[in-house]
């Protein structure tokens, strides 16, 4: 007879010998570092200079999906939020809401992926919380991630700080993180598959800060809302408006498609691995340079104007112009 797979049950969240057994043998004995080892209620740290802190909540469907999981996105999206900041990501705190029926195997997996991911980015889980609902009252897993980091000295990253004339940049191809959830909510086939884009980007984001210093002048990474929705962020925040060139924002060509299936405009599909980088642009060229040699569709997309202030005007490749309206409503929801 085949043996049952083992699942989390409501006492592994009671406190008891259960949890303590799933928190020893799978949580400490996985993420495992000096700081953690302490078991104390909280995280003793040692920090010195400015700090930034952020935290986010994942809740995506499925859990699992082409080129990642819910653990390693909740690793890499608030690294990456901290480094939007101009900060050395240093320490995440980890919680967990999990959905009684989630397999062992399925969250051991999870939590690995938490440690390869924070490895990769050189950040510690340091605390961190486990709970258990019941069958029915959440979706396998949901994860908060919580960070703190050092700024940058060189870093000065605020919206405030873009001009006229200023050079808007992306670090490559849009879109592929949203459509690689769809496609498998949607049973979508390929000639290849659609992966998510999901990486830490921090070590990129903080090579430009130390070498362009205050002459990077926003940073911010398009996930929900994707592109057009960071760019109307801007735009709503200064009296400036922004000009886009459409055939130098990169789309891979699976991607293009399956949105064009669904009806959807990569311009607002999720990504979780792309970041908006406005510059001087006396330093466009050294910056897409340094981008890419890490993928070589990192590309100029456009530029800041004072023609048509809070607007966002898209150039076709035959000359033809269209405003970029901002999102309405929810268009992909649970996606990250």
């Amino acid at each position: 007879m085949e043996n049952k797979q083992e699942v989390i049950h409501l006492h592994h969240g009671s406190g008891g010998e259960h949890m303590t057994k799933l928190l020893n043998e799978v949580i400490f004995k996985i993420l495992k570092n000096d700081i953690l080892e302490v078991r104390h209620d909280g995280a003793f740290l040692n920090l010195q200079g400015n700090l930034a802190f952020s935290t986010d909540s994942y809740v995506i469907s499925p859990v699992f999906f082409k080129g990642g999981n819910i653990g390693e996105l909740a690793v890499n999206g608030t690294v990456n939020d901290l480094s939007m900041c101009g900060a050395v990501p240093k320490y995440l705190s980890l919680a967990l809401i999990i959905e009684e029926g989630l397999s062992l195997d399925e969250f051991t997996e999870i939590i690995k992926s938490i440690k390869q991911t924070a490895d990769k980015a050189n950040v510690q889980i340091v605390t961190g919380d486990t709970k258990v609902v019941e069958r029915g009252k959440g979706d396998k897993i949901y994860i908060n991630t919580s960070g703190i980091g050092v700024l940058h000295e060189k870093a000065n990253i605020k919206t405030q700080n873009i001009k006229e004339n200023d050079v808007v940049i992306i670090n490559g191809p849009i879109a592929s993180h949203g459509m690689a959830i769809m496609s498998e909510r949607e049973g979508l086939e390929f000639e290849s598959e659609i992966l998510s884009d999901t990486t830490n980007l921090n070590h990129t984001v903080l090579d430009l800060i130390e070498r362009f210093g205050n002459k990077i002048h926003f940073l911010r990474d398009a996930t929900r809302g994707g592109l057009a929705s960071v760019l109307h962020e801007i735009t709503t925040e200064i009296n400036l408006g922004i000009s886009l060139l459409d055939e130098n924002i990169k789309v891979e060509n699976q991607v293009k498609s399956a949105c064009e299936l669904l009806g959807l405009d990569p311009l607002y599909v999720a990504n979780e691995g792309i970041f908006v980088c406005v510059t001087a642009p006396e330093i466009k060229d050294e910056v897409l340079e340094i981008l890419q040699k890490i993928n070589p569709n990192a590309s100029e997309i456009g530029f800041v104007t004072a023609e048509h202030p809070s607007k966002i005007i898209i150039e076709s490749a035959f000359g033809g112009k269209r405003v970029v309206n901002p999102l309405v409503g929810e268009q992909l929801p649970r996606i990250c």
